[in-house]
């Protein structure tokens, strides 16, 4: 009767007697923002309320780049700086208060006595 196989290096096969070999497997942890430099993170830019209700809603607008990858920060600066600039072009579009009576020159007084 033959006794085990010889292993690589001579000696008896280590998987004919605890049987096939398990490849151990490493737990895996969840990815921080700080171990992937490309991962969103939040730029913690301060915005203060302007009280233009068109104005701060765009502000906050650009609160959404922090959950953005970079490739998808100009798509928000975009669409605020165009929503800045159509609150801009509203302002000079609404009448604003009458102009004050233009004063009438000494001349033109004078020329109402004769």
């Amino acid at each position: 009767m033959a006794g085990p196989r010889p292993g690589p290096e001579g000696g008896p096969d280590a998987r004919a007697e605890t049987g096939p070999a398990v490849e151990p497997v490493e737990p895996t942890e969840p990815t921080e923002p700080e171990d992937d430099p490309a991962a969103p993170a939040p730029l913690h830019v301060p915005r203060t309320p302007t009280g233009n209700a068109e104005v701060d809603a765009q502000l906050d607008r650009l609160a959404d780049v922090d959950h953005l990858a970079t490739d998808g920060h100009v798509e928000v600066y975009e669409d605020v700086h165009r929503g800045l600039r159509d609150a801009l072009t509203a302002l000079d579009a609404r009448p604003g208060p009458p102009a004050p009576p233009a004063p009438q020159s000494s001349n033109d007084s004078n020329s109402n006595r004769s």
